[in-house]
């Protein structure tokens, strides 16, 4: 079979590796981030000010680092009692809080999405893109002899290219289709960008080649940087926007040269979040339900964007 030519731009690694090196190392430091202990007792009072019935006694920021430790070591709640107990037997101001308390608390976290709008340049340049995640470890062998299929599920996300944060997040189950999803994660991406950080251009590839998405794009002034097909129609039917997209495609002489004017090998970044995620966390879920499902991967994505964003948005 005679070997394609590629026509893609190879990506030019200018990463100076030592700093790069000492941002993952520095990502060590996610685990034990205790700086919440400072302000245990402002916290607290911050919570408890004018609540009904019995008192917070540990504050949120406590919780939310427990539920970091649960979702990357995937220690189970009675390890984690242990854990915390013999850790606050070394570290002064620490507080040891049982089982069913971290159960009960980290069911209840708020999982929006944590961005740093800080990180995130003046016109951003998004990838929209979408992954699946086994429900199951059972293998091929078992599904073919018992008939057993549970599906997977869909983790849609539109990532910042800079910075790699991702500023979109939807979890669906497998029936969902890609196209489906976009909108609402451009209404999230946009709400952490704000006015500050507009969102310039969207990368998405044929998945995402619907009118209606090139329509939501024009309406909100932003550029498209979706492939089309490679027979789409030159005049409108349906998107004028997209007519005029794929015209200018075609005036610059097919995909290579449309790639390179709209960064499309940039949606990469997308595959590389996916791939980071899943080295740290894995290609499954540990939840047996679907909604217990849904909050593990949320509860993932949010710690691995805290990480990101603790390494300065390097990529892992």
């Amino acid at each position: 079979m005679p070997r394609t030519e590629r026509w893609g731009r190879p990506y030019p690694d200018n990463r100076d590796w030592s700093i790069y090196n000492a941002l993952l190392v520095k990502r060590g430091e996610f685990y034990l981030s205790l700086d919440f202990i400072d302000r245990w007792d402002e916290h607290l009072s911050q919570m408890n000010a004018g609540k009904r019935g019995r008192p917070f006694q540990y504050p949120e920021s406590f919780i939310a680092w427990m539920a970091g430790i649960h979702t990357f070591l995937q220690m189970p709640y009675r390890q984690m009692e242990g854990f915390v107990r013999r850790l606050a037997a070394f570290i002064p101001g620490l507080k040891a809080a049982d089982y069913t308390t971290l159960f009960r608390r980290i069911q209840r976290l708020d999982l929006s999405l944590p961005v740093v709008p800080e990180l995130l340049g003046e016109d951003i340049i998004v990838a929209a893109d979408s992954t699946g995640i086994k429900v199951t470890n059972r293998g091929e062998w078992m599904r073919e002899k018992w008939r057993v299929r549970r599906g997977w599920i869909k983790l849609h996300v539109m990532i910042d290219v800079e910075t790699n944060q991702a500023l979109g997040l939807e979890i669906t189950d497998e029936s969902v289709q890609d196209d489906q999803m976009f909108i609402p994660l451009l209404d999230q991406t946009q709400q952490h960008g704000s006015e500050e950080h507009p969102v310039y251009r969207v990368l998405a590839d044929g998945a995402y080649d619907r009118n209606e998405l090139f329509n939501t794009l024009e309406q909100r002034r932003i550029a498209s940087g979706i492939k089309t097909r490679v027979d789409a129609a030159t005049h409108s039917t349906g998107s004028p926007y997209r007519a005029e997209c794929v015209r200018d495609r075609n005036r610059w002489g097919g995909y290579p040269m449309w790639s390179r004017v709209v960064t499309y090998g940039m949606r990469w970044k997308a595959e590389g979040f996916f791939s980071g995620f899943k080295r740290i966390f894995g290609e499954g879920v540990q939840a047996t339900s679907q909604e217990g499902m849904f909050r593990e991967i949320r509860m993932k994505v949010n710690c691995y964007n805290r990480m990101l964003a603790l390494a300065g948005g390097q990529a892992s």
